[in-house]
Formats: structure tokens, C-alpha cells, sequence
């Protein structure tokens, strides 16, 4: 990992290097996505079926893209016991959070009398992409389906890559039907998010799109925005540790260690201390721990790219680094997690005290672990079952009320230079001329 201490020459200009890259932004990234995208625009079925064969290895026909319910059933008869209990377990607190977040219609009236208020409906069609590729994220499918079935949204669409043979992982599968998918098709990539986007013979379009995924993803789906409404721009794995002299290294390393291993190798990991003894114990550690994991070469490729150990002043200093980084996971284990926690305002998630690995918010705590990252966090919250929601507002007037509002009405009209915007509140409060009066009489 690259070693960074506040006692370096430039130490800060090095800072603000690293606070100012983003892995949202490539330029290379986002010339091929949007070429991705304008293939599915204009060759519709026939590109994603050129692009599954090109990027996934794939053989297939439109009508192959969704999953058949052969395929849920022979998922479903391979889930262990062990399986099931786990997606129960996880789905539970998942479904338990979300009904507590979950907005509800409400009124009030206004100081002229109108009734105001909002009314939140479930979108009506989603589009959850869920990742596959090296790791077959059943995680990913139970924090977002399940969201969007407890907000009520009646078709849930699902998209998540196929192997070459152009099965889906049967336990993700099995994860995908019962946190309550609609319809689940075989396709990845930023292919996927187009499809979702702007529709296709095989599959219709969506309202809204959620869900992570790799750098060409989240390019997508940031290009595509407009088209189609987009949750956040959740991206390749983060995580931030904030520690003092207490952590212990082995704890600090394997969490480091953990968001690494995605496989991309854009993921980005730092540890920021005000404890040089404590850097070099978790860089010694990491060294130690590293030769001992089956994704050992990916997290190496992660750790030299984007890994960081960061000596800092003190933790003031390392709470204000954190919130220029606006990391997806920020773990505090210092002496006191909840005191530093208050001044930590732009991370995804915290995860407070050495007894609360990032892990548990990977795949049961409740909240949904889809975070936003490459800074966008100090823009955007995590994933939450609201953003499945869909407000309008409702307003309602009687006529004491519309005259207690006539003037403010009209002097806004006037001064905007908009008569007929003025005209429309007073013409209800104008008597109608006597041959209109008439008029409506003999239709009556």
C-alpha cells in the first residue's frame, strides 16, 4: 500500500491530489460506455445479444435474456438449509428498516386555509441491477429488492450477468426471487443499464434505476440520467478507517483487506491515523494476512492503485480528511467513536466501534450497503426505500380561502408581467356576466 505521513514534504498538496480524484470520472470509461449506449439505442436486441456475447461469452437470443421459471424452480430445490437461513436472517432486519423509513401522506392547511400535503406512491416498474461477474452478490439482490417490494412497487426488474454458458449463480438467484423479483434478465454491463433505460422489443423500459455496479456501470447510468430517473452513483468498493492507538492492526488490515477484494481494481481503501506505531503494525499486517486469501492478486492490484496509509496530526484532522474523501464505508475504532462520528457529515455509512466491521453492513445490519462512492457521497445519501417512492403534492382550495389569497396572487402576477396567471385566481371570485349565466341554464 502507498504510505502517506503528515511529516512528508508537499504532505498536503499530495492531500488534495488525493481528495480531488473521483473514480466516477474516466474519460476513456465513459467514451466506451457511451458508445455501449448509443448501440442498444439504435440496434436495440440485436446489440445486447452482441454485447453478452463480447463482454460475458455469452450465445444468446432475446427471447433468452429473461431468466425462465424453470430456472427460479431448480434454484430453489438447490438452496441448503443454510442458505435459506441466512437470506431469511438478512431479509428480515432489511424489511424491518426499511418499514421504518418508509414516507406517508400527510396534510395540513396553509395560512390562507388551503389544504397542502404530499402523497407518496410506489413507482410502478424498477430496475434493480445487481452485479455478478466474479462475485455473485446476493447481498446486493436482498438490499435493494427488498426495498423496493416493501415500498409497494408492483414489477421489480431485475438484471445481473450471466456466465459464459448463460446461467445465473443459482443461490443468487434463489436470493433474487425471494427478496421479490419480477422479472430477472441475464444481461450485465452498462448494456444492462441501457436496456433498463431506454427499453427494448424484450424489455420494457423502467421508471427508475438502482443498484451498484463496476466503473462502466455507474458511467451509464450517469449518462443515462434524465432518460430514466437514477437512485445514486454507487461504484466500485470503499472503505475508510478512522483509528487511533486502541485499534488493534490484525482488525484494522482485514477490514482493509475485505473492500479490496472485489475484484475491479478501482476499489479504494485507506487507513487515516494520528499513530505512526499504528501504520506500520496494520502495513506489517497486511503484508502478513494478504498471501492468505483466494482473491490475493485482485486485492493486490486494489491495495496498489488506491490503497492508503495516511498519518495525520490527530483526529480532527482525520475526521476533516474523511469528509473531503466522503468515503462509502468510514469505520471508527478510536476511544471514542461516537464523539468523532459527530464531526464525520459526507460517508455513506459508519460503522462505530472494533466490534462493527463494514461486513455487517455488507449483509444484514438493515440498512441497504448501497452507498455512494468516488466522492459522491458529499452529494448523495445511500440507498433508502423512499427513493422507491414517488411524491406528488396535493393542494386544495375553497373559495374563503382562494379570496384570503387573491392579492398576494395578483401582485405576483403583476410584477412577473403574467396577466392571464392573475386572471385565473380572480375569474373564480368574479361573478359571470348575466348571457353566460343564461347560456348555462338552457344546457341544463
Amino acid at each position: 500500500m502507498n504510505v502517506l505521513r503528515h511529516t512528508d514534504r508537499g504532505f498536503a498538496d499530495r492531500l488534495r491530489e488525493l481528495t480531488a480524484l473521483s473514480s466516477l470520472f474516466d474519460p476513456t470509461i465513459e467514451e466506451r460506455t457511451r458508445q455501449i449506449i448509443g448501440a442498444v439505442q439504435s440496434r436495440s436486441d440485436v446489440a445486447l445479444a452482441e454485447l453478452t456475447r463480447q463482454f460475458d461469452g455469452a450465445n444468446l437470443t432475446p427471447e433468452q435474456f429473461a431468466v425462465t421459471q424453470a430456472e427460479f424452480v431448480a434454484a430453489a430445490l438447490r438452496a441448503d438449509d443454510d442458505l435459506r437461513a441466512a437470506v431469511a436472517f438478512a431479509r428480515r432486519n432489511i424489511e424491518r428498516f426499511s418499514r421504518k423509513a418508509l414516507r406517508r401522506d400527510w396534510s395540513t392547511r396553509n395560512a390562507q386555509g388551503g389544504i397542502v400535503g404530499e402523497k407518496f406512491d410506489p413507482f410502478q416498474r424498477v430496475g434493480i441491477y445487481v452485479p455478478g461477474g466474479t462475485a455473485p452478490l446476493l447481498s446486493t439482490a436482498l438490499m435493494t429488492i427488498t426495498l423496493a417490494k416493501v415500498a409497494g412497487c408492483p414489477e421489480i426488474v431485475v438484471s445481473t450477468p450471466c456466465g459464459p454458458d448463460g446461467g445465473v449463480n443459482p443461490a443468487l438467484l434463489f436470493a433474487i426471487r425471494t427478496a421479490g423479483a419480477t422479472e430477472v434478465y441475464r444481461l450485465g454491463g452498462a448494456q444492462a443499464i441501457a436496456a433498463l433505460a431506454c427499453g427494448t422489443p424484450a424489455i420494457p423500459r423502467v421508471q427508475k434505476i438502482f443498484g451498484p455496479g463496476n466503473a462502466y456501470v455507474v458511467a451509464a447510468k450517469r449518462l443515462l440520467f434524465g432518460r430514466v430517473a437514477i437512485d445514486l452513483l454507487p461504484g466500485p468498493s470503499e472503505v475508510l478507517v478512522v483509528a487511533d492507538d486502541t485499534a488493534r492492526p490484525d482488525w484494522v488490515a482485514a477490514d482493509l483487506l475485505a473492500q479490496a477484494e472485489h475484484g475491479s481494481g478501482h476499489e479504494r481503501v485507506w487507513l487515516v491515523t494520528p499513530s505512526y506505531p499504528l501504520l506500520r503494525a496494520v502495513q506489517r499486517e497486511i503484508k502478513r494476512q494478504l498471501p492468505t486469501h483466494s482473491r490475493r492478486d485482485l486485492i493486490a492490484t486494489a491495495l496498489a492503485q488506491h490503497g492508503w496509509l495516511i498519518q495525520v496530526e490527530s483526529l480532527d484532522e482525520a475526521a476533516n480528511l474523511a469528509n473531503h474523501l466522503a468515503p462509502e464505508h468510514c469505520e471508527i475504532m478510536t476511544r471514542h467513536p461516537a464523539a468523532l462520528a459527530e464531526k464525520i457529515v459526507s460517508a455513506g455509512a459508519i460503522f462505530l466501534g472494533p466490534w462493527t466491521p463494514t461486513v455487517l453492513g455488507d449483509y444484514l445490519a438493515g440498512p441497504s450497503h448501497t452507498l455512494p462512492t468516488g466522492g459522491g457521497g458529499a452529494s448523495f445519501a445511500g440507498l433508502t426505500v423512499d427513493q422507491f417512492q414517488r411524491r406528488t403534492s396535493l393542494v386544495q382550495y375553497d373559495r374563503a380561502a382562494l379570496r384570503h389569497s387573491l392579492a398576494a396572487v395578483q401582485k405576483f402576477a403583476a410584477l412577473e408581467g403574467l396577466g392571464a396567471h392573475g386572471r385565473s385566481a380572480t375569474v373564480r371570485l368574479t361573478p359571470a356576466p348575466a348571457k353566460s349565466r343564461r347560456k348555462l341554464k338552457r344546457r341544463a
